[in-house]
C-alpha cells in the first residue's frame, strides 16, 4: 500500500532559525526524535515513548510523540519499530542529523581518535540508517507521509551545505525530496518609520551562496516563505489529491463506524 503523497525533508540552517519548528509541522500523530533536548521547547502537546516499549497510541491527548535520542542504539530501536510497522505515526522528524552522525560515531570509536576504517564503518552505518528512514515512505503496509530531518551548517568553499562529516556529507544531501536551506533574512520595513523586520525563509533551489535541491518539479516555487514552513501545507502544495484522499478515508472510516454501531444496537429478531 504506498503511499502516492509522501516526501521526505532535508532542512539545514544555523541555529535558531527555526528547524526544529518545521520538524514538528508533519502530519498528526507525528514522532519527535530529540536527539539534541530541544522538545521541551516546541510547541504542542507531547507524550514521551521509551522504544524498549511498544509505541503510543493515537488517541487524540497529544500530538507529538517524543523520543530522548542519547546514543544510537535509541535511534536503531525506533527504527525497528517502523519498519515493523506496529504504528500510527504518519510523519516522523530526526533533529538533527548532525548531531545523530557525532553519536553515531561515538558508538564505533568513542571519544578517541579516529581511525580510517572507523570513517568506512560511519559511512554505512549513518548513511544506511538515512536511506533506511527515507524508505519508510515506501513501507509495504504503513507508509509514512513525511520524513523530516534536520541539520546544522557548513560552509565549503564559500557554498554553505548541511553539516554531516566525511563521506556521508556528500551522499545523503542526494537521498531525499527536498533539500532546503533555511534562512532568517532581515528586509527593510515598508515603514521607512520603523526598524527592519526578520523573516524566516526555506530556499530549496541551489544558489551561488546555498546547496539546496527538490524533486517535486518546481511545485514550492525557489522559495518556501515564512507563512508556509510548514509539512502540512508542503505536501498540500506538492500533492493537491491528498487533501481529497484523506477526507475520503476518513469517511470510509465514519461508515464503517457507523454501519458498526447500527449493527450493535440493532434489535434482535422474534
Amino acid at each position: 500500500m504506498t503511499i502516492d503523497y509522501a516526501m521526505s525533508i532535508l532542512a539545514y540552517g544555523e541555529t535558531k532559525v527555526g528547524k526544529s519548528t518545521l520538524a514538528v509541522t508533519g502530519p498528526y500523530p507525528r514522532l519527535y526524535l530529540d536527539v539534541e533536548a530541544a522538545a521541551r521547547f516546541l510547541p504542542g502537546v507531547k507524550v514521551k515513548w521509551d522504544p524498549r516499549n511498544p509505541p503510543p497510541v493515537a488517541d487524540g491527548t497529544w500530538d507529538t510523540c517524543v523520543v530522548p535520542c542519547r546514543d544510537f542504539e535509541t535511534m536503531l530501536r525506533v527504527y525497528q519499530w517502523l519498519q515493523l510497522g506496529q504504528h500510527q505515526f504518519k510523519s516522523v522528524a530526526i533533529d538533527s542529523v548532525s548531531e545523530l552522525q557525532v553519536k553515531c560515531l561515538e558508538q564505533i570509536a568513542g571519544r578517541g581518535q579516529v581511525q580510517t576504517a572507523q570513517w568506512g564503518e560511519l559511512l554505512r552505518a549513518f548513511t544506511g540508517l538515512m536511506r533506511d528512514m527515507r524508505d519508510l515512505t515506501e513501507h509495504p503496509t504503513n507508509p509514512i507521509q513525511a520524513v523530516i530531518l534536520t541539520a546544522m551548517a557548513k560552509e565549503v568553499d564559500g557554498v554553505i551545505k548541511p553539516y554531516i562529516q566525511g563521506q556521508s556529507g556528500v551522499v545523503t544531501p542526494f537521498l531525499f525530496d527536498i533539500v532546503g536551506y533555511i534562512a532568517l533574512e532581515e528586509w527593510p520595513n515598508p515603514d521607512p518609520t520603523q526598524p527592519p523586520y526578520k523573516a524566516r525563509r526555506m530556499y530549496v533551489e541551489r544558489t551561488k551562496r546555498f546547496e539546496a535541491g527538490e524533486r517535486v518539479q518546481g511545485r514550492l516555487g525557489t522559495v518556501v516563505e515564512q507563512n508556509n514552513l510548514n509539512v502540512e501545507w508542503m505536501l498540500n502544495t506538492v500533492f493537491p489529491q491528498r487533501i481529497a484522499g484523506e477526507q475520503a478515508i476518513a469517511d470510509a472510516a465514519q461508515s464503517a463506524q457507523d454501519a458498526q454501531a447500527q449493527t450493535t444496537e440493532a434489535p434482535l429478531s422474534e
